[in-house]
């Protein structure tokens, strides 16, 4: 029981709160109603069975437990009297268990949380909490900071929120345009998370990342005509479309390189293309149109041996000048390693060593382990795997190193 609970509440967590966030019109009261249903649900279900449809259950319960909490604080009356007209028009919605789509509220909280009286980094921090559901150690893994930066991000959050009585409502189109950024890299985490999950014993979390497709997808019928969003969409479909053959029969991953690609989804390859030809048409690309050119030169070579190492790393430095960071330095050092030779890609990727950001991650270590192997440098490639095993948090990820370093010890470095 405690395990289908937990189910729920990564599955479901951001869109029950956010439609919680709509019916109460405020975060931490919703957060206090959810934390209580999450209580009650523990004590219940167990005794009366799981209902039909646990996210309604869970709405309604905490909704209660939050219109109770209001009615008891004198000082929100006037809450008060907007929630009553709000879970008035919304009560059959939840009765029933959704009109269709009930969860909409989520993309549109998400423009809201990120306000602009907040800075853009506690924007996604805030989102990807309190509305994507993530983790604290999961967001601080995507944006390569510490878990207490991440929390003093969201504490301030919500004092700005408190503080400056920013309200949760709908948006006016005219305010779409400046929120739009920082929305989309929200939506580009959560399909990243969902991609490669950040610890546990599954390599992704689909749901995850269909959340994020379906909430892009949204998001560019809302905005068609907007290249980033356009481009974000194309990046995650053609990203998408190699999962099939990620994992082999067993579960072990499978690297890029060595992908079945006849196992590629063409479907999603060709909507992704042509969502990112219509990226490319008009303004001077983004950095999520770019995304997805390098995804498209992935997704249309036929054999690992064809892919066109050069125009990705050239797109990576296109990439690190619009939006530059550390991941982008480290998938540039490795594209050049692919175009020129590992010795030339290693020289790139020391050079990022003494980088804090990537000091508390695995992908460092294990592309110096990759390439060091590949040079024959098989006692400091032992010794970079080691590094990288002390800090990769994914169970397969850590399977595939440990046979990597097993294999180097067994059979040596390749034949270049």
């Amino acid at each position: 029981m405690r395990d289908q609970l937990s189910e729920t509440f990564r599955a479901e967590h951001g869109r029950v709160l956010a439609r919680l966030v709509t019916l109460l019109g405020d975060l931490d009261v919703a957060e206090e109603a959810l934390a209580d249903a999450y209580a009650t649900a523990m004590q219940r279900w167990p005794v009366e069975g799981v209902p039909a449809n646990p996210a309604a259950w869970l709405i309604t319960v905490a909704r209660n437990r939050g219109v109770d909490r209001i009615r008891r604080e004198t000082a929100l009356a006037r809450k008060l009297t907007l929630t009553r007209r709000d879970t008035s028009s919304c009560r059959q919605v939840v009765a029933d268990g959704g009109d269709g789509d009930p969860f909409d509220d989520q993309l549109r909280l998400f423009f809201t949380c990120c306000h602009p009286a907040l800075s853009v980094a506690v924007q996604v921090a805030l989102t990807l909490r309190c509305l994507a559901g993530l983790s604290t150690p999961e967001i601080a893994r995507l944006l390569l900071v510490s878990d207490t930066t991440v929390a003093q991000r969201i504490v301030r959050a919500k004092r700005k929120i408190r503080d400056a009585a920013i309200p949760f409502r709908v948006l006016r189109p005219s305010e779409l345009p400046e929120r739009l950024p920082p929305v989309l890299t929200v939506l580009y985490l959560l399909f990243t998370e969902g991609y490669v999950a950040t610890s546990g014993p599954r390599h992704t979390r689909d749901d995850l990342s269909a959340e994020a497709i379906r909430l892009t997808r949204q998001l560019h019928r809302l905005l068609p005509d907007d290249a980033e969003a356009t481009g974000l969409l194309a990046l995650q479909l053609l990203t998408e479309a190699r999962r099939p053959a990620r994992l082999d029969e067993q579960g072990r991953l499978v690297v890029l390189e060595d992908q079945d690609r006849t196992r590629w989804d063409r479907e999603l390859i060709h909507e992704g293309q042509q969502l990112l030809t219509a990226a490319l048409a008009g303004a001077p690309a983004g950095p999520f149109a770019v995304q997805g050119a390098i995804a498209a030169l992935h997704a249309g070579a036929p054999t690992a041996r064809h892919t066109d190492w050069r125009q990705i790393a050239a797109l990576y430095r296109v990439l690190g000048r619009l939006a530059p960071s550390p991941m982008v330095q480290l998938n540039h050092a490795i594209a050049v390693a692919m175009a020129d030779g590992p010795d030339t890609g290693l020289r790139l990727l020391d050079r990022l060593r003494s980088v804090d950001a990537l000091a508390r991650t695995h992908l460092l270590p294990a592309a110096r382990a990759d390439l060091l192997r590949r040079l024959g440098r098989v006692e400091d490639a032992i010794t970079a795997y080691d590094q990288a095993l002390e800090r990769v948090g994914n169970d397969i990820e850590r399977d595939y190193l440990t046979r990597r370093r097993r294999q180097l010890l067994t059979d040596g470095a390749p034949t270049p």
